[in-house]
């Protein structure tokens, strides 16, 4: 039979309102008292019946984080990150159950995850990772949110653009400036001497794939107004893993057309660039000089050490579970920019003599 909790009250020589404000936190109780509730608890095995707090409070404990696969390096991080700032203490004081969703970057697999979360009356959600630009799913995504924000769950976009709600919502948005990035990545390519870079980008639909290309073609076009033009036919759109790096830096040897760069919209995709390169016979940065983005952990370890632009993952990670438990209030407008920088190593050099671009 399920103990009660009266039971952990009577053990704990305590009212069950005051058991109530120990497991459910945020309350202030003296530590004499916490203590000795814990002890019950603990030696009585209580359970507490989560859909029934739910219900009384209108959300739970519930976090739920969508990203797009735990697997990358990059929603990994950020996840960690996030996961272990919910029980700052790291004790249990946070009491946040926290549920990953993989959604492959599919909105309508991202929307059937929300209405699960919804219907769990989830305290609060954190979605990450690059939006796809398409009005309709925005306009759905923004009411859904809506609903759930106004039924008191916390809702924070990390990584995305902010979505068309009420200010007076809790909704808050953390962006990171791949745009500035991208800009210095390529300034920093250029600087070197480099005119033909070519550029692996990320999906077409994407809000990061908008921002990094523009800041990338920005900075190409305040060196020569013709650069971007010519960059047009040195780009193509892959996805952010090592096979899709891989895959397009071949089709941009096949494309016949000569380059001393190659830049990335992902550390991932930048080691297929490198394998697809070598095979080729080329040597990095003597022949190609190879840049990534993101500053993922093996991006210092690779042969050469690659440069890339540093998002500051771990830092969202925890901003955003400090807004979705309420540690932390809302910014001024709901929005917070975190920089990144520009982290240059070995892969890029000066581009070699004339005769040997691929």
């Amino acid at each position: 039979m399920a103990v009660t909790l009266a039971e952990v009250a009577a053990r704990a020589g305590v009212s069950p309102a005051t058991v109530s404000r120990v497991l459910n936190g945020g309350y202030p109780v003296a530590g004499g008292t916490r203590t000795r509730v814990e002890r019950a608890v603990e030696e009585l095995g209580y359970i507490a019946n989560a859909p029934a707090r739910a219900l009384a409070a209108a959300t739970s404990d519930l976090v739920g984080i969508l990203v797009h696969d735990i697997a990358d390096g990059y929603f990994g991080i950020l996840t960690g990150a996030l996961q272990h700032a919910l029980d700052p203490a790291g004790e249990g004081e946070a009491r946040r159950l926290s549920v990953v969703c993989n959604t492959r970057g599919v909105p309508a697999t991202e929307n059937a995850c929300l209405a699960l979360l919804e219907g769990q009356r989830a305290g609060g959600v954190v979605l990450t990772g690059a939006a796809a630009e398409d009005p309709q799913q925005t306009e759905a995504l923004a009411t859904r949110i809506a609903r759930m924000a106004a039924s008191g769950a916390r809702v924070v976009l990390c990584g995305r653009p902010p979505l068309p709600v009420s200010p007076a919502l809790p909704v808050a948005t953390v962006v990171f400036d791949e745009k500035g990035g991208a800009f210095r990545l390529a300034e920093h390519l250029l600087a070197l001497g480099h005119r033909r870079i070519a550029y692996v980008a990320g999906p077409p639909d994407r809000s990061s794939t908008r921002e990094r290309l523009a800041g990338h073609r920005e900075a190409l076009r305040r060196h020569d107004p013709a650069l971007p033009e010519a960059s047009a036919a040195l780009t193509v759109h892959a996805g952010s893993d090592r096979s899709a790096g891989y895959d397009a830096t071949r089709e941009l040897l096949r494309r016949g057309e000569p380059f001393t760069a190659v830049a990335t919209a992902g550390d991932a995709a930048a080691a297929g660039a490198v394998a697809a390169l070598r095979e080729a016979g080329l040597r990095i940065p003597e022949d190609v000089s190879v840049a990534g983005f993101d500053d993922l952990p093996f991006s210092q370890d690779t042969a050469p050490a690659l440069t890339t632009v540093r998002v500051p993952l771990r830092e969202a990670g925890t901003l955003a579970a400090q807004l979705v438990t309420g540690r932390r209030p809302l910014p001024p407008g709901g929005i917070t920019t975190l920089p990144t920088e520009l982290m240059v190593r070995g892969s890029t050099a000066p581009p070699p003599a004339p005769g040997r671009t691929p």
